[in-house]
């Protein structure tokens, strides 16, 4: 996005980050670094993984951080900050180190996302707007790729744009939609700013609008008719719309030299009409001409259809996706695992009576790991940052509950996943272009095996501690 069209959200944030913030100015901590990691607890609809998105949002407003005179104002009136801390953010300048997994990297509970470590009250005011953009997009990109995957090579289009919570949940919901394979979207804003695809035809009050159908059909054909998509369910789909379109085809399109790029159904028995039209317009002479579907398509509807023998080509799919109507929390969690005090590093745990809110301390990487005849991914380890993992030795790793249950791998490649996005505030990534994105999140859906992407009773992908990492968690569990 250009710089002028980035809105100041610095003040987007939770109260609490700022009286902490505060607090931790007051208490002397400015100069403790803070280590902060930034992960999701449980995959959307019970699936086998979930897709990362929103990094590039997340450095733009890292980018754009800073406070107004006119923001600066508002948190004096609220009477609780001291002055010093209010000149401390006068001042404001990002300094923190953040690693991040790339968008479109297939992603598992528990593990970073994204890593911040820098000055407590720094990495502290980040959280909310991290969370935001993150939360939103990985949810979005994660439920688009469920609808591309069921659609078994067929076409899926975001329509949702009137559904969506809000103009950014539209706009940037079409954008995560689109690194996880839907071809192309409904918003305009998106294609302007992020260059996704803009596609749409006609509405029903295009065909109200008109005498006849008919009539409508013809002017939509004689103004497009090297892309004329009709619409044919404003009244009657079998006994009119198609014969309308296959005449306007007739009598328009190819005598103009094109064929039809296709009709649209958007109601009714949707397995019955596909299969009656493509009758219909296969005896016309229009085998070629694509069935287009939309209304309230999800992947499992999507998946039915399939396998009721539907004859659809494409999908557009809209409130279900742009909401992710069936699970519209992403669960993304930012918690504290380290910090440096006096030059001396210190692990941190919190611990719930809820075992899955227990967390992992210590400043960590996320490495993979492949079968190198099939480049398959085969587990995922989480380390100490620094940690070297030997490539040339048989690696063994075990549940970091059930320690009993282990598995050792000879031969395999190792990745690591979290890679450098600022260095002391300073951006250092390169960010990659949309089109790139979201051919890198198809190489990482089809790095999976088929057993992990099914939807139903997924194989639940290894993520395990090395034997390190373990031991420091096992020891403040412990010692707490």
């Amino acid at each position: 996005m250009r710089p002028e069209e980035v809105e100041n959200l610095t003040l987007l944030s939770d109260y609490y980050e700022f009286t902490m913030g505060n607090g931790y100015h007051e208490a002397g901590y400015d100069d403790t670094i803070g280590y902060f990691d930034l992960y999701y607890r449980t995959v959307p609809d019970s699936g086998g993984f979930a897709i990362a998105a929103g990094l590039e949002q997340l450095i733009e407003y890292i980018q754009n951080l800073h406070f107004t005179e006119e923001d600066l104002t508002f948190l004096q009136e609220k009477g609780i900050f001291s002055d010093s801390f209010l000149d401390y953010l006068r001042n404001f300048q990002f300094s923190c180190d953040v690693w991040a997994m790339p968008e479109g990297t297939v992603v598992f509970p528990n593990e970073p996302l994204v890593v911040v470590r820098g000055p407590i009250i720094q990495a502290q005011l980040i959280e909310t707007m991290a969370l935001l953009l993150i939360n939103h997009q990985s949810l979005i990109a994660t439920k688009a790729n469920r609808m591309v995957r069921a659609s078994e090579g067929r076409i899926v289009m975001e329509f949702g744009a009137r559904r969506a919570h809000g103009s950014s949940a539209a706009t940037l919901g079409a954008r995560a939609a689109y690194i996880g394979g839907v071809a192309g979207s409904s918003n305009t804003l998106t294609d302007k700013r992020y260059g996704v695809p803009a596609l749409g035809t006609m509405a029903h009050s295009w065909v109200q609008l008109f005498p006849t159908e008919y009539d409508a059909f013809h002017a939509y054909a004689s103004i497009y008719p090297d892309s004329c998509i009709l619409l044919v369910d404003t009244y009657d789909t079998l006994r009119s719309g198609i014969p309308n379109a296959i005449r306007v085809f007739d009598e328009v399109v190819t005598k103009k030299g094109f064929r039809p790029k296709g009709i649209r159904l958007d109601s009714g028995d949707i397995a019955y009409l596909s299969k009656e039209a493509r009758k219909m317009l296969d005896e016309a002479g229009y085998a070629d001409c694509p069935i287009a579907a939309s209304s309230g398509l999800d992947e499992f509807i999507i998946r039915h259809l399939i396998q009721e023998g539907a004859e659809v080509d494409s999908f557009g799919v809209g409130e279900r996706l742009i909401t992710s109507r069936s699970n519209p929390v992403f669960g993304g969690v930012y918690k504290l695992v380290a910090v440096e005090q006096n030059g001396e590093y210190i692990p941190k745990i919190k611990i719930s009576a809820n075992v899955e809110k227990i967390t992992t301390p210590g400043f960590k990487n996320v490495i993979r790991i492949y079968d190198p005849n099939t480049n398959k991914a085969r587990a995922d380890l989480l380390t100490e940052f620094h940690e070297e993992i030997p490539d040339n030795e048989p690696l063994e790793i075990f549940h970091p509950m059930f320690t009993w249950k282990r598995k050792t791998f000879h031969e395999f490649t190792l990745r690591k996943l979290l890679v450098p996005v600022f260095e002391k505030g300073k951006l250092v990534y390169d960010i990659p272009s949309i089109e790139q994105t979201r051919e890198y999140c198809q190489q990482e859906v089809d790095s999976l095996w088929e057993e992990v992407k099914r939807f139903d009773n997924p194989h639940e992908y290894i993520v395990d501690l090395s034997i390190s990492l373990w031991r420091i968690k096992d020891q403040l569990l412990h010692s707490m």
